[in-house]
Protein backbone atom coordinates (compact mmCIF):
# COMPACT_ATOMS: atom_id res chain seq x y z
CA UNK A 1 0.00 0.00 0.00
CA UNK A 2 1.67 3.55 -0.44
CA UNK A 3 0.31 6.86 0.88
CA UNK A 4 -2.16 8.94 -1.07
CA UNK A 5 -0.14 11.50 -2.08
CA UNK A 6 -2.08 14.78 -1.26
CA UNK A 7 0.75 16.27 0.60
CA UNK A 8 3.30 18.25 -1.65
CA UNK A 9 6.40 17.15 0.79
CA UNK A 10 10.04 19.38 1.43
CA UNK A 11 12.71 16.09 1.25
CA UNK A 12 13.40 16.38 5.49
CA UNK A 13 12.74 13.49 7.65
CA UNK A 14 12.77 15.35 11.73
CA UNK A 15 14.31 12.76 14.09
CA UNK A 16 14.11 14.97 16.85
CA UNK A 17 12.99 18.07 18.62
CA UNK A 18 13.06 20.25 21.58
CA UNK A 19 11.87 23.69 22.43
CA UNK A 20 12.03 25.68 18.62
CA UNK A 21 15.02 23.40 17.41
CA UNK A 22 13.94 20.06 15.19
CA UNK A 23 16.76 18.10 13.68
CA UNK A 24 17.06 15.75 10.49
CA UNK A 25 17.70 12.32 10.26
CA UNK A 26 21.59 13.92 9.26
CA UNK A 27 21.61 15.53 12.77
CA UNK A 28 21.47 18.89 11.33
CA UNK A 29 19.31 21.59 13.34
CA UNK A 30 16.75 23.68 12.10
CA UNK A 31 14.90 26.42 13.74
CA UNK A 32 11.32 25.97 13.97
CA UNK A 33 9.26 29.20 13.57
CA UNK A 34 6.28 26.94 11.84
CA UNK A 35 5.73 24.91 14.71
CA UNK A 36 3.55 22.48 12.45
CA UNK A 37 1.31 25.01 11.66
CA UNK A 38 0.80 27.06 14.62
CA UNK A 39 0.93 23.53 16.48
CA UNK A 40 3.52 23.91 18.83
CA UNK A 41 2.73 26.05 21.36
CA UNK A 42 5.20 25.85 24.45
CA UNK A 43 8.18 24.46 22.10
CA UNK A 44 8.63 20.66 21.00
CA UNK A 45 9.05 17.92 24.24
CA UNK A 46 8.42 20.68 26.60
CA UNK A 47 9.78 18.35 29.81
CA UNK A 48 6.10 19.32 31.70
CA UNK A 49 4.21 18.53 28.74
CA UNK A 50 6.65 15.23 28.35
CA UNK A 51 6.01 14.56 32.34
CA UNK A 52 2.14 15.28 32.01
CA UNK A 53 1.22 12.95 29.54
CA UNK A 54 3.82 9.86 30.38
CA UNK A 55 1.93 9.82 34.05
CA UNK A 56 -1.27 9.77 32.15
CA UNK A 57 -0.58 6.99 29.95
CA UNK A 58 0.66 4.95 32.95
CA UNK A 59 -2.74 5.11 34.17
CA UNK A 60 -5.37 5.25 31.65
CA UNK A 61 -4.60 6.47 28.10
CA UNK A 62 -8.81 6.29 26.89
CA UNK A 63 -12.28 5.65 28.10
CA UNK A 64 -14.86 6.75 25.93
CA UNK A 65 -17.26 9.91 27.22
CA UNK A 66 -19.87 7.32 28.88
CA UNK A 67 -18.06 7.64 32.36
CA UNK A 68 -16.94 10.22 34.43
CA UNK A 69 -13.68 11.87 33.11
CA UNK A 70 -12.41 14.25 35.84
CA UNK A 71 -9.64 15.53 33.99
CA UNK A 72 -12.60 17.04 31.40
CA UNK A 73 -13.65 19.24 34.27
CA UNK A 74 -10.33 20.36 35.40
CA UNK A 75 -9.86 21.71 32.32
CA UNK A 76 -12.76 23.40 31.55
CA UNK A 77 -11.64 25.17 35.01
CA UNK A 78 -8.87 25.90 33.55
CA UNK A 79 -8.99 26.74 29.98
CA UNK A 80 -11.95 29.84 31.94
CA UNK A 81 -9.65 30.75 34.02
CA UNK A 82 -6.37 31.42 31.88
CA UNK A 83 -8.69 32.14 28.87
CA UNK A 84 -10.57 34.98 31.68
CA UNK A 85 -14.57 33.89 30.49
CA UNK A 86 -15.01 31.23 33.61
CA UNK A 87 -18.79 31.08 32.83
CA UNK A 88 -18.59 29.46 29.63
CA UNK A 89 -18.91 25.54 28.90
CA UNK A 90 -16.60 23.65 27.45
CA UNK A 91 -17.26 20.97 24.66
CA UNK A 92 -14.58 18.77 23.43
CA UNK A 93 -13.31 17.17 20.45
CA UNK A 94 -10.58 16.29 17.96
CA UNK A 95 -9.81 18.88 14.97
CA UNK A 96 -9.73 22.57 13.97
CA UNK A 97 -12.55 21.54 11.81
CA UNK A 98 -14.50 19.29 13.84
CA UNK A 99 -14.30 22.36 16.30
CA UNK A 100 -15.95 24.67 13.37
CA UNK A 101 -18.62 22.45 12.52
CA UNK A 102 -19.93 21.98 16.17
CA UNK A 103 -19.65 25.44 16.71
CA UNK A 104 -21.99 25.72 13.52
CA UNK A 105 -24.46 23.15 14.11
CA UNK A 106 -25.04 24.65 17.87
CA UNK A 107 -26.01 27.80 16.51
CA UNK A 108 -28.29 26.36 14.02
CA UNK A 109 -29.79 24.16 17.17
CA UNK A 110 -30.01 27.60 18.83
CA UNK A 111 -31.98 29.32 16.44
CA UNK A 112 -33.44 27.20 13.70
CA UNK A 113 -31.92 28.82 11.51
CA UNK A 114 -29.36 27.84 8.09
CA UNK A 115 -27.66 30.09 6.93
CA UNK A 116 -24.16 31.10 7.44
CA UNK A 117 -21.83 34.52 7.03
CA UNK A 118 -18.42 33.49 6.21
CA UNK A 119 -15.81 36.00 4.28
CA UNK A 120 -13.43 36.04 1.74
CA UNK A 121 -10.23 34.64 2.50
CA UNK A 122 -11.51 32.65 5.21
CA UNK A 123 -10.43 29.32 5.97
CA UNK A 124 -12.47 26.95 8.51
CA UNK A 125 -11.62 23.20 7.85
CA UNK A 126 -12.29 20.44 5.58
CA UNK A 127 -15.43 18.74 6.63
CA UNK A 128 -18.65 19.29 5.30
CA UNK A 129 -19.83 22.32 6.45
CA UNK A 130 -17.10 24.10 7.21
CA UNK A 131 -14.84 23.66 4.19
CA UNK A 132 -18.63 24.89 2.55
CA UNK A 133 -17.98 28.15 4.77
CA UNK A 134 -14.45 28.33 3.27
CA UNK A 135 -13.12 30.52 0.42
CA UNK A 136 -11.14 27.62 -1.67
CA UNK A 137 -13.48 26.08 -4.24
CA UNK A 138 -10.88 23.56 -5.01
CA UNK A 139 -11.28 21.68 -1.83
CA UNK A 140 -15.29 22.10 -1.73
CA UNK A 141 -16.49 18.90 -3.38
CA UNK A 142 -20.14 18.65 -5.10
CA UNK A 143 -21.30 17.08 -2.17
CA UNK A 144 -19.97 19.87 0.00
CA UNK A 145 -21.93 22.33 -1.88
CA UNK A 146 -24.86 24.65 -0.19
CA UNK A 147 -26.71 27.14 -0.63
CA UNK A 148 -26.71 28.24 2.69
CA UNK A 149 -23.22 29.93 3.01
CA UNK A 150 -22.71 33.88 2.28
CA UNK A 151 -19.50 34.93 1.51
CA UNK A 152 -18.97 38.27 2.12
CA UNK A 153 -16.12 41.09 1.89
CA UNK A 154 -13.19 41.29 4.66
CA UNK A 155 -13.35 43.97 7.06
CA UNK A 156 -16.71 45.38 4.72
CA UNK A 157 -19.12 47.00 7.45
CA UNK A 158 -21.77 48.05 4.87
CA UNK A 159 -21.84 44.52 2.72
CA UNK A 160 -22.06 42.86 6.51
CA UNK A 161 -25.35 45.53 7.39
CA UNK A 162 -26.84 45.04 3.84
CA UNK A 163 -26.43 41.46 4.43
CA UNK A 164 -28.09 41.52 7.63
CA UNK A 165 -30.97 43.63 5.85
CA UNK A 166 -31.65 41.14 3.24
CA UNK A 167 -31.24 37.95 5.19
CA UNK A 168 -31.00 39.23 8.85
CA UNK A 169 -33.66 36.55 10.56
CA UNK A 170 -32.54 33.48 8.36
CA UNK A 171 -28.73 33.89 9.48
CA UNK A 172 -28.08 30.88 11.84
CA UNK A 173 -23.97 32.43 12.71
CA UNK A 174 -21.35 34.73 11.40
CA UNK A 175 -18.06 32.76 11.78
CA UNK A 176 -14.55 34.58 11.27
CA UNK A 177 -11.01 34.31 12.11
CA UNK A 178 -9.65 37.35 13.94
CA UNK A 179 -6.66 37.28 11.68
CA UNK A 180 -6.65 34.71 8.83
CA UNK A 181 -4.32 32.36 8.70
CA UNK A 182 -4.31 30.78 5.35
CA UNK A 183 -5.91 33.44 3.94
CA UNK A 184 -2.35 35.46 4.69
CA UNK A 185 -2.33 37.42 8.00
CA UNK A 186 -5.48 39.61 7.01
CA UNK A 187 -7.00 40.95 10.32
CA UNK A 188 -10.32 41.31 11.28
CA UNK A 189 -10.88 45.27 12.03
CA UNK A 190 -12.19 46.21 16.00
CA UNK A 191 -14.92 47.83 14.24
CA UNK A 192 -15.69 45.11 12.07
CA UNK A 193 -16.02 42.46 15.18
CA UNK A 194 -17.56 45.18 16.78
CA UNK A 195 -20.26 45.49 14.24
CA UNK A 196 -20.46 41.60 13.58
CA UNK A 197 -21.21 41.53 17.79
CA UNK A 198 -23.78 44.34 17.34
CA UNK A 199 -25.65 42.56 14.22
CA UNK A 200 -25.73 39.15 15.98
CA UNK A 201 -27.37 40.66 19.10
CA UNK A 202 -30.18 42.94 17.25
CA UNK A 203 -30.79 39.51 14.92
CA UNK A 204 -30.17 36.86 17.23
CA UNK A 205 -27.90 35.01 15.02
CA UNK A 206 -24.55 33.23 17.19
CA UNK A 207 -20.85 35.22 16.64
CA UNK A 208 -18.53 32.34 16.04
CA UNK A 209 -14.77 33.59 16.46
CA UNK A 210 -12.44 30.46 14.70
CA UNK A 211 -9.74 30.99 17.21
CA UNK A 212 -8.14 27.17 15.60
CA UNK A 213 -4.82 29.09 14.67
CA UNK A 214 -5.14 32.64 15.96
CA UNK A 215 -6.40 31.40 19.18
CA UNK A 216 -4.86 30.37 22.09
CA UNK A 217 -2.33 33.18 23.08
CA UNK A 218 -0.84 33.73 19.82
CA UNK A 219 -1.73 37.15 19.36
CA UNK A 220 -0.65 38.68 22.90
CA UNK A 221 -4.69 37.76 23.91
CA UNK A 222 -5.73 34.68 24.69
CA UNK A 223 -8.37 35.05 21.59
CA UNK A 224 -7.20 37.40 19.00
CA UNK A 225 -10.54 38.60 18.78
CA UNK A 226 -10.60 39.54 22.30
CA UNK A 227 -8.73 43.09 21.19
CA UNK A 228 -11.88 44.02 20.11
CA UNK A 229 -12.99 44.22 23.47
CA UNK A 230 -16.34 42.29 22.62
CA UNK A 231 -17.40 38.94 23.64
CA UNK A 232 -18.15 36.17 20.98
CA UNK A 233 -21.15 33.65 21.74
CA UNK A 234 -18.50 30.73 21.04
CA UNK A 235 -14.81 30.45 20.36
CA UNK A 236 -13.18 27.68 18.42
CA UNK A 237 -9.84 26.33 19.54
CA UNK A 238 -7.83 23.94 18.32
CA UNK A 239 -4.11 23.77 16.92
CA UNK A 240 -1.90 25.34 20.18
CA UNK A 241 -4.45 23.61 22.44
CA UNK A 242 -2.42 20.15 23.02
CA UNK A 243 1.11 21.01 21.29
CA UNK A 244 1.10 18.12 19.25
CA UNK A 245 -1.64 16.13 20.63
CA UNK A 246 -4.96 15.91 19.03
CA UNK A 247 -7.57 17.67 20.89
CA UNK A 248 -9.80 20.37 20.18
CA UNK A 249 -12.96 22.63 21.86
CA UNK A 250 -15.36 25.48 21.48
CA UNK A 251 -16.35 27.10 24.45
CA UNK A 252 -19.94 27.97 24.96
CA UNK A 253 -21.56 31.04 26.21
CA UNK A 254 -24.10 30.50 29.02
CA UNK A 255 -26.59 31.50 27.05
CA UNK A 256 -26.74 28.48 24.94
CA UNK A 257 -28.26 25.44 27.02
CA UNK A 258 -27.37 21.73 26.09
CA UNK A 259 -29.52 18.23 25.84
CA UNK A 260 -28.34 14.81 25.76
CA UNK A 261 -26.97 13.76 22.06
CA UNK A 262 -26.91 17.61 21.18
CA UNK A 263 -23.44 17.29 20.04
CA UNK A 264 -20.69 14.06 20.46
CA UNK A 265 -18.09 12.89 19.85
CA UNK A 266 -15.60 9.16 20.37
CA UNK A 267 -12.65 10.23 20.99
CA UNK A 268 -12.95 13.80 21.77
CA UNK A 269 -11.74 15.02 25.89
CA UNK A 270 -10.24 11.78 26.26
CA UNK A 271 -7.80 11.10 28.78
CA UNK A 272 -4.37 11.89 27.38
CA UNK A 273 -5.92 14.70 25.59
CA UNK A 274 -7.07 15.83 28.40
CA UNK A 275 -3.38 15.63 30.35
CA UNK A 276 -1.90 17.17 27.34
CA UNK A 277 -4.19 20.11 27.25
CA UNK A 278 -3.72 20.60 30.24
CA UNK A 279 0.03 20.71 30.53
CA UNK A 280 -0.29 23.49 28.03
CA UNK A 281 -2.40 25.68 29.63
CA UNK A 282 -0.32 24.93 32.82
CA UNK A 283 2.84 26.19 31.00
CA UNK A 284 1.04 29.20 29.37
CA UNK A 285 0.71 30.22 33.24
CA UNK A 286 3.58 29.27 34.57
CA UNK A 287 5.93 30.98 31.98
CA UNK A 288 3.46 34.10 31.35
CA UNK A 289 4.03 32.82 27.30
CA UNK A 290 1.40 35.29 26.45
CA UNK A 291 2.88 38.47 27.57
CA UNK A 292 5.99 36.63 25.73
CA UNK A 293 4.34 36.05 22.39
CA UNK A 294 3.23 39.57 22.59
CA UNK A 295 6.90 41.37 23.57
CA UNK A 296 8.85 39.38 21.40
CA UNK A 297 5.99 39.38 18.17
CA UNK A 298 6.09 43.44 18.77
CA UNK A 299 10.36 43.53 18.52
CA UNK A 300 9.87 41.02 15.56
CA UNK A 301 7.17 42.87 13.70
CA UNK A 302 8.89 45.90 14.13
CA UNK A 303 12.33 45.08 13.09
CA UNK A 304 10.67 43.74 9.50
CA UNK A 305 9.05 46.60 8.94
CA UNK A 306 12.86 48.22 8.35
CA UNK A 307 13.19 45.71 6.18
CA UNK A 308 12.87 47.67 3.05
CA UNK A 309 12.74 44.93 0.48
CA UNK A 310 9.35 43.74 2.42
CA UNK A 311 6.45 45.17 0.82
CA UNK A 312 4.24 44.21 4.34
CA UNK A 313 4.22 42.66 7.50
CA UNK A 314 0.98 42.16 9.16
CA UNK A 315 0.09 40.26 12.44
CA UNK A 316 0.30 40.15 15.99
CA UNK A 317 2.01 38.71 18.27
CA UNK A 318 3.28 35.83 17.38
CA UNK A 319 1.40 35.55 14.20
CA UNK A 320 3.09 37.32 11.74
CA UNK A 321 3.06 37.15 7.96
CA UNK A 322 5.91 38.63 5.85
CA UNK A 323 4.67 40.14 2.32
CA UNK A 324 7.37 40.00 -0.37
CA UNK A 325 7.59 41.10 -4.13
CA UNK A 326 7.67 38.00 -6.90
CA UNK A 327 10.61 38.46 -7.93
CA UNK A 328 11.20 37.34 -4.34
CA UNK A 329 9.12 34.53 -4.43
CA UNK A 330 12.36 31.74 -3.60
CA UNK A 331 12.91 33.35 0.23
CA UNK A 332 11.18 31.12 1.80
CA UNK A 333 12.18 27.83 0.19
CA UNK A 334 16.09 29.23 0.76
CA UNK A 335 15.33 30.15 4.50
CA UNK A 336 14.29 26.37 4.83
CA UNK A 337 17.47 25.33 2.71
CA UNK A 338 20.24 27.66 3.01
CA UNK A 339 19.46 28.71 6.80
CA UNK A 340 17.66 26.17 8.33
CA UNK A 341 14.73 27.82 9.20
CA UNK A 342 11.25 26.27 8.94
CA UNK A 343 8.55 29.17 8.03
CA UNK A 344 4.99 28.39 6.89
CA UNK A 345 3.62 30.41 3.80
CA UNK A 346 0.10 31.67 2.09
CA UNK A 347 -0.10 32.35 -1.62
CA UNK A 348 1.17 33.94 -3.14
CA UNK A 349 4.48 35.66 -1.78
CA UNK A 350 3.66 35.49 1.98
CA UNK A 351 6.17 33.76 4.95
CA UNK A 352 4.02 32.85 8.10
CA UNK A 353 5.80 32.87 11.06
CA UNK A 354 3.79 30.73 13.87
CA UNK A 355 6.53 29.89 15.93
CA UNK A 356 6.39 28.76 19.84
CA UNK A 357 4.94 31.11 22.51
CA UNK A 358 8.18 30.70 24.08
CA UNK A 359 10.05 31.77 21.01
CA UNK A 360 13.04 33.58 22.64
CA UNK A 361 14.72 37.48 21.07
CA UNK A 362 18.04 35.47 20.00
CA UNK A 363 16.01 33.47 18.40
CA UNK A 364 14.01 36.42 16.58
CA UNK A 365 17.36 37.56 15.86
CA UNK A 366 18.88 34.31 14.64
CA UNK A 367 15.52 34.56 12.03
CA UNK A 368 16.36 38.71 11.20
CA UNK A 369 19.54 37.92 10.79
CA UNK A 370 18.93 34.89 8.05
CA UNK A 371 15.75 36.93 6.28
CA UNK A 372 18.27 40.05 5.59
CA UNK A 373 21.24 37.96 4.29
CA UNK A 374 18.63 35.94 2.08
CA UNK A 375 17.11 38.98 0.75
CA UNK A 376 20.58 40.78 0.28
CA UNK A 377 21.94 37.89 -1.79
CA UNK A 378 18.67 37.69 -3.93
CA UNK A 379 18.84 41.48 -4.27
CA UNK A 380 22.28 41.63 -5.98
Amino acid sequence: MHLFDVYPLNDIEITKAAGSSVWDADGQEYLDLYGGHAVISIGHTHPHYVSRLTEQLNKVGFYSNSVKIPLQQQLAEKLGQVSGKPDYQLFLCNSGAEANENALKLASFYNNRKKIVAFKGAFHGRTSLAVAATDNPKIVAPVNETDNVIFLPHNNEVALEEAFAAHGHEIAAVIIEGIQGVGGIKEASKTFLQKIRSLCDEYNAVYIADSVQCGYGRTGDFYSHDYAGVQADVYTMAKGMGNGFPVAGISIAPKFKPWHGMLGTTFGGNHLACAAALAVLEVIEQDNLIQNAKETGDYLIGELRKIQEITEVRGRGLMIGIELPESLAQVKKNLLFRHRIFTGEAKPNVIRLLPALNLSKEQADAFLDALKAELAVQTQ
